[in-house]
């Protein structure tokens, strides 16, 4: 603590220095720390696993994803849309239902009225047999009403009788990217190919080699700082720099010949580097407990 006493922290004494200095102490407040190089990912792994690609696919937004991993998480999605569609019908079927039911009761007791009408029963018998019938159609015991096929338990709130049910919407059916919240279909997957560095005095694995791919045309080395695109009709990774001097020029793709449009070039969305020139958001906050003046 500062020089005032422990207990002496709620008077105007207490400055914000020394307010600042003790959360930093006692471990309240938002610990803000930026993010180093380590903890971003690199050009070429996935965006859900982390990992080096084995089959690589990028969306038309740059996001790169390994084939298995995108495939699992679309077929995950597609489930989930499919219990809770089920859901969803059941839920239809069963308003459907209730509402059959009121019609027939209302149908009913318009047929009672119309029935003791014809028989010019007394007003005192006619309301004690309408008491008779309200109170077997409301009863509240469990094995009324067919609530005797049911089995409700006490034990669990969403079970119990006077339980409110949260209504289901209609779900879904889109399947979203889980990066850039795009609408994300497996048509429109682009495979990559990468083209890998010829080194031969490099022996090692090519996960453990750090220069592991390079640009077809320049044969620049490709990394987080080198600013990548996808050429989308043949799917090959070449860097900025060549689009912007050699592709734009005549709009030619430099290994086919093939003609491009401008939609053909995808920019790969790169993990980082460190540097606050290359990313957007290098900061990272923890929120903790706050220190109460």
């Amino acid at each position: 603590m500062t020089r005032h006493a422990r207990n002496c922290t709620a008077g105007a004494v207490y400055t914000y220095h020394e307010k600042k200095k003790d959360a930093a102490a006692s471990g309240y407040g938002t610990q803000s720390e930026r993010v180093g190089k380590d903890s971003v990912k690199n050009f070429d792994c996935c965006s859900l696993s982390l990992q080096p690609c084995r089959n690589p696919v990028v969306t038309k937004e740059g996001y790169l994803f390994d084939k298995e991993a995108i495939l699992e998480y679309i077929i995950t999605k597609k489930n989930e849309y499919n219990k809770l569609l089920k859901k969803y019908e059941k839920q239809l079927k069963k308003e459907e239902n209730e509402k059959a039911e009121l019609a027939a009761a209302e149908k009913e007791a318009n047929l009672i009225k119309f029935m003791n009408r014809e028989k010019n029963i007394s007003s005192v018998s006619g309301s004690i047999k309408l008491g008779n019938v309200h109170s077997a159609s409301t009863s509240v015991s469990n094995l009324a009403n067919g609530k005797d096929k049911e089995l409700p338990s006490f034990w669990v709130p969403s079970q119990l009788p006077d339980a409110k049910l949260t209504k289901i919407n209609k779900p879904d059916s889109t399947v979203y990217c889980p990066i850039s919240g795009r609408p994300l279909k497996m048509k429109d997957l682009i495979e990559v190919k990468w083209t890998l560095v010829n080194d031969p005095d490099d022996k090692k694995s090519l996960i453990a080699k750090e220069n592991r791919y390079m640009c077809p045309v320049t044969h620049d080395i490709l990394s987080n700082a080198v600013p990548c695109a996808v050429i989308r009709t043949t799917g090959h990774v070449v860097t900025m720099e060549c689009v912007e001097k050699v592709i734009k020029k005549d709009w030619l793709h430099p290994l086919t010949g093939e003609k491009l449009k401008e939609k053909d070039i995808i920019t790969l969305q790169r993990g980082g580097t460190g540097y606050a020139l290359t990313n957007q958001n290098l900061e990272g906050k923890n929120e903790r407990p706050v220190l109460q003046a």
